[in-house]
């Protein structure tokens, strides 16, 4: 005991006397609630309030108070004393129960608590015996478990609901020894683990155990030496604890458990917030001391000398001793940075630490006091033990106070351990995963690097910054723990910049790209495209048709091609890379367009193909490329030899076929991706044209012109190079409007030969047949357009006017003859118009025309000549059925050509596409629908009809 540290981690809170109001002696205790019950030898029992102040007392029993406990879970008292019977009898062990939150009225000044049953110890079955311990369990409210140890070895039961006394009584034997001082129980302790209760039961001789959840239960004795004083106790962890001279002993069920030696008569034992309380008779001193032990940092936390001690016990987070002669000691625990300082002070950093974690200290008090204690170290130049204690300070003391104190210390093996440790708990950040490298790197300790890059466990993924990591590793030419890294971490755009930038493994990159998911692949082709198409164009084109058709995965997608399809990359993602390799960028196109045939990128990816088609050279070489020709050799070496002109007159015949072939192949595309059956074609067509004019591509040119009817442009490009055999056919197959081409181009080339300036009399010729035949031009037009040139002669349009003079002549006599017919009929309408007007008419028909019988009266005669029974003309009798037909046949054109004066654009539309628009207005004219006179009724030429009879 004398090796044990002492410390005073307690200090006095105050001390004093028992209230004056306590007059008896001091027999038992409790405490629970925020106050203590002292029960005295009066059988008076008084609650004290903190500070031990007097609240009230009450007579509990008449004689005197034995054993006292406060229940926890309800506000009860539970005594056991000596109530006075008739003068002749001895006093009676009573068991009383009191509700302390009721109070019944006693006199004027003072109350007491309800007591609310009351029970004999002792009965017939359970014979009279002295008390020597006394103990409460409350099982489950309002069930009780008390147990009275006896004198004799017994250990008398009761269980249940007292209050209310339902209960049930029952005897656990120890010892039967003939001396009764050898088996008295002199301690009592109750163990509970879940649904399973034990009870501890001491004696002088033996330690037993009692299962209480038995049906009977059953006793085991733990050990063949007890105590006979009462000094035990109950562990926070259910240990129970015995005081004997030589040594305090803890018990668990399977039997004794560890011993320290304490010499000395232990009179009281107890249990406070990890620490063992004694009060045992110091044989040196002669006097009573008082000591709370810390057993795990095996220390004496506070030692005080006593007089002689009645009752211990424990509340308000304090220990209280109450003396023989009523003056009391309140002993209270300093806090844990008093403590701290106290041992600081002594340099006692090892005890300071284990303080703290046996009094479960939050990890910031915890890792202060470790700071502490390296900082001690490190000023003592012991490096390595210090950073021991800094790597315990992880996630609570802030890193860099470490990293400077090793960094001055030049102590890089010691830092490297803390930074180790750092990336293990995850709590790194990029400053330190580069720090970490560097160390590993300066020491050359490959094997470490290795551990922390390549881990299989997959710590370093999760433990540091990937990107700083990879970037150390490069920057330290470790590339292939950089690349191990990127793998790891699934970061394929470093992977591949290590590969392909740092050390030029452009096959092992392409495998690489291969082997990643469609997504991943597509992003860091974007990227690194350039790289690979420079240095493996071939390989690159293949990875980049497996990207964009992927012809393996359509059964598993279990879709159409089509829709699969629009889930792919587009080829455009990717024409970025091909910036100085079109070559490369055509033949990928190309493979891409024969296997894929509905593209939603087709517009583009042809757009793109006409470019690459039409360009007048694709040899755009890169700066590392301009001076090597294709097979590798320098150009102006190989100028310098004596063969090098041939070479490059080789050189431009095989460009000049390659331009030819990639031109016949752009013809194809025009052609092929404009079918008959769309207006519109699957590429831009104002690109094509510009391209085509870019590259003095005619034929292309032709073609988009005639597609788009901008015939009059077709023959410009005719005209622009004076083909005036290809003009003359250009016009006959497109200026034919019978299908559907543009008779006026016929004009456009008589004006081109007529502004011409030189003889194109043959020419001419042709043209004015067609011109004839179609009635194109009027021949004053065409004499006004050729007489523009001065190298034409009137003999090139004798024939022509010749013709279109008799022509005219023939149409003018016809038209002279037609006039004279129409004034004739003309003249003869208007004497009939007047014979009606002035002259009677006589109807000398006899027979119907309708039935063709002897007309007789009722008859109806009409002004055309027809006459009719009345009753064969039915109901319509102001119509001539012979000649109502006719009549209606002219109404209805009559209002047919009135309805037509309505509608203006076909009126328009009529003269804009008629060879003579006059004509057309003419005919209008002479229809009435433009200038229409209202002549009056013309009904009453054909419906005035007379009756016959009177009327006629």
């Amino acid at each position: 005991m004398y090796q044990w540290r002492k410390f005073e981690f307690f200090e006095e809170k105050f001390s004093g006397k028992v209230p004056e109001d306590i007059a008896g002696k001091i027999q038992c205790c409790s405490s629970g609630k925020g106050r203590i019950v002292l029960g005295c030898d009066d059988g008076t029992a008084s609650l004290l309030d903190r500070g031990l102040k007097f609240n009230y007392g009450f007579q509990a029993h008449s004689s005197s108070v034995l054993f006292l406990q406060q229940l926890k879970q309800r506000n009860f008292l539970v005594t056991v004393g000596e109530d006075e019977q008739i003068a002749s009898q001895p006093p009676a062990v009573c068991l009383k129960i009191f509700d302390l939150d009721k109070m019944e009225p006693e006199g004027t000044s003072t109350s007491s608590p309800d007591c609310i049953q009351i029970l004999r110890v002792f009965t017939n079955q359970f014979p009279e015996a002295k008390i020597t311990s006394f103990l409460v369990l409350e099982e489950a409210p309002p069930l009780l478990l008390i147990v009275i140890g006896l004198d004799n070895g017994s250990i008398y039961c009761i269980q249940g609901d007292i209050a209310r006394e339902r209960i049930k009584r029952f005897k656990l034997q120890v010892d039967n020894h003939s001396d009764k001082s050898q088996s008295s129980i002199t301690g009592l302790g109750f163990r509970v683990d879940g649904q399973v209760l034990q009870l501890f039961a001491v004696t002088p001789n033996t330690v037993n155990l009692f299962n209480m959840h038995a049906q009977a239960p059953t006793r085991q004795t733990l050990d063949q030496i007890g105590s006979s004083v009462t000094s035990v106790a109950m562990t926070d962890r259910s240990e129970f604890i015995i005081g004997r001279p030589e040594a305090i002993y803890f018990y668990e069920v399977d039997g004794r458990g560890p011993c320290w030696a304490f010499e000395g008569e232990k009179k009281f034992l107890g249990w406070f917030r990890g620490y063992l309380l004694c009060v045992f008779d110091d044989q040196r001193t002669g006097k009573n001391t008082f000591n709370v032990y810390d057993l795990k940092n095996r220390l004496i936390a506070h030692s005080i000398v006593v007089n002689e001690v009645s009752q211990m016990l424990c509340e308000w987070g304090n220990i209280i001793l109450i003396l023989e002669d009523k003056s009391t000691l309140c002993i209270g625990e300093k806090d844990m940075e008093s403590k701290l300082d106290m041992l600081f002070k002594k340099n006692l950093y090892t005890v300071a630490i284990n303080l703290v974690q046996s009094q479960q200290a939050d990890a910031a008090a915890t890792a202060e006091v470790l700071r502490k204690y390296g900082d001690h170290l490190y000023s003592k130049q012991d490096f390595d033990e210090a950073m021991a204690q800094y790597i315990h300070t992880i996630g609570h003391l802030e890193p860099s106070y470490v990293i400077q104190k090793f960094l001055d210390a030049q102590r890089i093996h010691n830092l490297t351990n803390y930074l180790e440790k750092l990336h293990e708990k995850g709590l790194a950040s990029k400053d330190h995963t580069t720090l970490l490298l560097n160390c590993y790197t300066k020491l050359k300790d490959v094997e470490k690097l290795n551990e922390f890059i390549k881990s299989e466990d997959g710590v370093g993924e999760q433990k540091f910054d990937v990107e700083t990591a990879i970037r150390v590793c490069r920057a330290a030419n470790y590339h292939e723990h950089a690349m191990s890294v990127a793998k790891k971490a699934g970061r394929h755009e470093w992977y591949l910049k290590i590969l392909l930038e740092d050390l030029g493994r452009y096959e092992e990159a392409l495998q690489y790209i291969s082997s990643l998911e469609l997504s991943q692949a597509g992003v860091t082709v974007k990227e690194y495209g350039k790289i690979l198409i420079e240095h493996k164009p071939a390989e690159t084109v293949e990875i980049l048709m497996r990207l964009c058709t992927e012809e393996s995965e359509l059964p598993k997608k279990g879709a159409s091609s089509g829709a699969f399809i629009s889930m792919l990359p587009s080829p455009i993602d990717f024409l970025n890379i091909f910036v100085h390799y079109p070559h490369a960028l055509l033949e990928f196109l190309e493979k891409y367009t024969s296997k894929v045939k509905d593209s939603s990128a087709q517009v583009e990816i042809h757009n793109t193909l006409l470019e690459l088609y039409l360009s007048h050279d694709l040899d755009f070489p890169s700066i590392s490329q301009s001076n090597i020709d294709e097979g590798g050799n320098d150009l102006a070496s190989s100028k310098s030899v004596s063969n090098g002109k041939a070479i490059l007159n080789k050189k431009d015949v095989n460009d000049e076929k390659g331009r030819q072939e990639r031109r016949q192949k752009g013809m194809t595309l025009l052609k092929s991706a404009w079918p008959s059956e769309l207006e519109q074609p699957l590429y831009d067509v104002d690109l094509a044209i510009i391209l085509c004019e870019m590259n003095d591509f005619k034929e292309g040119l032709l073609f988009l012109y005639e597609k788009m009817k901008l015939f009059k442009e077709v023959i410009a490009c005719y005209m622009q190079v004076h083909d005036h055999e290809g003009l003359i056919a250009c016009c006959k197959r497109l200026g034919d409007l019978g299908k559907g081409g543009d008779p006026s181009l016929w004009a456009d080339l008589l004006k081109y030969f007529g502004e011409l300036g030189e003889d194109c009399s043959k020419e001419v010729k042709e043209i004015l047949t067609y011109i004839e035949r179609d009635d194109i031009l009027p021949p004053i037009v065409v004499l006004q357009t050729l007489a523009k040139n001065p190298c034409l002669s009137l003999s090139v349009i004798k024939d022509y006017i010749a013709r279109k003079l008799e022509h005219e002549s023939q149409l003018i006599e016809e038209d002279r003859r037609a006039m004279e017919k129409y004034q004739e009929e003309s003249s003869t309408m208007r004497k009939e118009i007047q014979d009606l007007r002035t002259n009677a008419r006589i109807f000398q028909l006899s027979k119907c025309t309708a039935c063709t019988f002897t007309l007789d009266l009722p008859a109806v005669h009409f002004m055309c000549m027809h006459s009719f029974h009345q009753h064969c003309l039915g109901d319509n009798e102001k119509e001539c059925p012979e000649c109502a037909p006719e009549y209606r046949a002219v109404l209805e054109t009559k209002r047919s050509l009135e309805q037509s004066s309505k509608n203006p654009d076909q009126f328009f539309q009529q003269v804009k596409s008629s060879k003579d628009g006059f004509s057309v207005i003419a005919d209008y004219f002479g229809k009435g629908i433009i200038s229409k006179t209202s002549n009056g009724p013309s009904e009453a030429i054909g419906s005035n009809s007379a009756s016959s009879g009177n009327d006629f």
